[in-house]
């Protein structure tokens, strides 16, 4: 307290002194202050000589304070003969001069819990980039937080154009973004790669690969990755797809009694894609199992229509009308499509993904394609289909069975978990939970179809999976999603060819 005591006194000294003039007294401080060992009661003097100079209006005066306290605050307050007790004296009476800067650099010296939220408002108010879109960030209110990026950003401060981008990005406003994003794209690899994905889906994609490379020559993982498949990759719409040979897509598959096909919709759904493919390539806990997945297959643009609340249903979905053609020519007998956004789901022989869904997601819905249950809560529609001994005799879930009045249903189902291993336990799952109703799993594990990302893949669970894949009747292919499609339109001529291919699968 002594230092600010010194500071009051040396302040009291030289306001009554009126003859003095703000330029004599800014050179006087001046000389003080640049001395490399001047004693803590001259730095004092030199401060209230300079507050002086500023109560008179001399912005010198204000800003050679300020500097001095920014100095000080930068090398931490050591070696000074400023502490930071003194510096926050004269920085609040700064700030009740209404000067930015000071308000802002008490904020950054007290922190977020030490200082007042009026600090950061007031450097946002005097036009302090730094301290408006700290501003921004902590406003709650979606209008605030844009006006304050909009004002930081309009004074050039690279990082509030770059979260002035990603915000209009956030609301699908890609045109407001982008000349943003080709301001700060030299400057930082985030923007440069979110540029070179709004060049690339205008389709301008010599400028796109310049700033893919630019990002990945500065560590962007994602336009390493993005440059890749567009090496690897080249777009298609169904009718002119690359040929394909099933035999030769899986080196362990002893036969494909699933052939599945990947599409992606865009540049960052070829990117999760091919990903995906990969992740199985190499899951050496799946490579026993009788299912052939060929590379992803890159659509055009314009090719499929999905969204995220397909037809209402409140999950992703797609019109797949466009993959006939492509399936006639391909073979496959269920497809994978990964799109932007929406909840991952299986429809038939269609499982929908987006960009966001992990690997593990993926091989639960791979699951489904055979007839696997989920073991979490499921809705109350399907839990009356499955959830009593009749429903479930219809559905017959390799996983799943549930109470019955003499024992469990379906018998044939417990049957052959204790053929496979006599010592399986049967215990509870919360398939059924939303009817009340009882239901039990093969394992006292949680298991994959429980939670895709800790859960397990028990021994079992693997031979019941090549098991059901031989039973081409309890899976439903994508030739099922056709009839339906085509079906619906009136289209009867397609309808009728895709039935009597699914019936050719099941064995009907």
């Amino acid at each position: 307290m002594r230092g600010l005591f010194l500071a009051v006194f040396a302040l009291l000294i030289v306001a009554g002194d009126s003859g003095r003039f703000s330029p004599q007294l800014v050179h006087n401080a001046s000389a003080v202050l640049n001395q490399s060992k001047a004693e803590r009661q001259q730095v004092n003097g030199a401060l209230a000589m300079l507050w002086d100079a500023s109560m008179q209006g001399s912005e010198q005066g204000q800003s050679l304070l300020l500097s001095t306290f920014q100095n000080a605050y930068n090398t931490n307050f050591e070696n000074n003969s400023i502490n930071q007790e003194d510096a926050s004296y004269w920085l609040e009476k700064l700030v009740r001069l209404e000067n930015a800067d000071a308000a802002w650099l008490l904020y950054q010296m007290l922190g977020e819990e030490g200082a007042s939220k009026r600090f950061m408002r007031l450097a946002a108010i005097g036009d302090v980039a730094e301290a408006q879109l700290a501003f921004a960030m902590s406003s709650d209110s979606p209008e605030k937080r844009e006006k304050w990026l909009v004002r930081a950003a309009s004074q050039g401060y690279v990082p509030a154009q770059a979260a002035l981008a990603d915000w209009y990005l956030l609301h699908g406003k890609q045109q407001l973004a982008k000349p943003l994003l080709a301001a700060t794209a030299e400057l930082d690899m985030q923007s440069a790669f979110k540029y070179g994905r709004l060049l690339w889906d205008e389709e301008n994609v010599d400028e796109a690969k310049i700033h893919f490379s630019r990002a990945a020559k500065l560590g962007h993982q994602q336009a390493s990755r993005a440059l890749s498949v567009i090496n690897r990759y080249k777009q298609y719409s169904p009718s002119n797809l690359p040929t394909i040979s099933w035999a030769s897509v899986s080196s362990t598959a002893s036969e494909c009694l699933q052939r599945i096909q990947p599409f992606a919709t865009s540049l960052a759904t070829i990117i999760r894609a091919d990903s995906l493919y990969n992740d199985f390539v190499k899951d050496t806990r799946l490579s026993s199992l009788p299912i052939c997945i060929a590379p992803p297959i890159w659509l055009k643009n314009d090719v499929l229509s999905c969204s995220a609340n397909f037809k209402k249903s409140g999950v992703l979905g797609c019109d797949v009308a466009p993959l006939a053609i492509a399936a006639k020519q391909r073979e496959f007998s269920h497809a994978v499509v990964v799109s932007e956004q929406g909840k991952a789901n299986v429809q038939n022989g269609v499982m929908y993904l987006d960009i966001s869904d992990a690997y593990s997601v993926f091989v639960h819905e791979l699951a489904h394609f055979s007839g696997f249950a989920d073991e979490y809560p499921i809705g109350r529609g399907m839990a009356r289909k499955l959830c009593d001994d009749d429903g479930i005799e219809d559905f017959v879930p390799p996983n799943i069975i549930v109470d019955s009045e003499y024992w469990y249903s379906p018998h044939s189902t417990v049957d052959k978990w204790l053929s496979i291993d006599p010592a399986t336990i049967i215990a509870p799952a919360k398939t059924c939970i939303v009817l009340g109703k009882n239901s039990y799993k093969p394992s006292r594990r949680i298991t994959f179809m429980e939670h895709h990302d800790s859960g397990v893949i028990p021994p079992l669970y693997l031979v019941l999976w090549r098991e059901q894949l031989k039973k081409q009747n309890t899976q439903r292919p994508i030739s099922m999603n056709f009839f339906q499609v085509f079906h619906q339109q009136g289209n009867q001529k397609e309808a009728a060819h895709w039935l009597e291919e699914y019936e050719a699968f099941v064995g009907e």
